[in-house]
């Protein structure tokens, strides 16, 4: 949302803009409702889903988690990328998301060669966020969870 109305700024400068110009916002005011209750949802859920994550990624692929601080930095990172996910969703705004964090943290992510255990990470957490979503919900946050295990994932 604040990309797309930077980008309106820009591109209606000294005009009003026209309703195709305008769509974005009719979407976002049809959806804010479901996208504030599907933050508030997953503010709550936050230490449940996370726990979960982990569980299955372990089990997965054990061997991403042999160093003792590994457990650690796991999750400090994987709450970190839920919560700007959280307000991506929020502002639909995936692009800042992807631009602001994801293209950075992409690059600490390659330095530790951690690709495949975020790939594994982001698409568990599809899944495992749908048992604490309702089917709208999860179709709004999940695309922001597949965009995480591409781009973190290098898929």
């Amino acid at each position: 949302m604040l990309s797309q109305l930077k980008q309106l700024s820009d591109v209606a400068d000294g005009r009003y803009a026209t309703d195709d110009e305008l769509k974005f916002m009719d979407h976002y005011a049809r959806s804010f409702y479901l996208r504030v209750q599907t933050y508030q949802r997953l503010q709550v859920a936050e230490a449940m889903i996370v726990q979960q994550v982990l569980s299955r990624v372990k089990k997965l692929d054990p061997a991403s988690f042999q160093q003792e601080h590994i457990e650690a930095k796991w999750k400090r990172d994987t709450i970190r990328v839920l919560r700007y996910s959280a307000i991506a969703l929020l502002l639909d705004d995936p692009n800042t998301l992807r631009e602001r964090l994801l293209y950075w943290f992409r690059t600490v992510m390659k330095a530790f060669g951690t690709q495949k255990n975020c790939a594994i990470t982001y698409q568990v957490m599809q899944e495992v966020v749908q048992q604490f979503l309702t089917p709208n919900q999860a179709s709004l946050f999940c695309p922001i969870l597949e965009l995480n295990r591409q781009i973190l994932g290098d898929v």
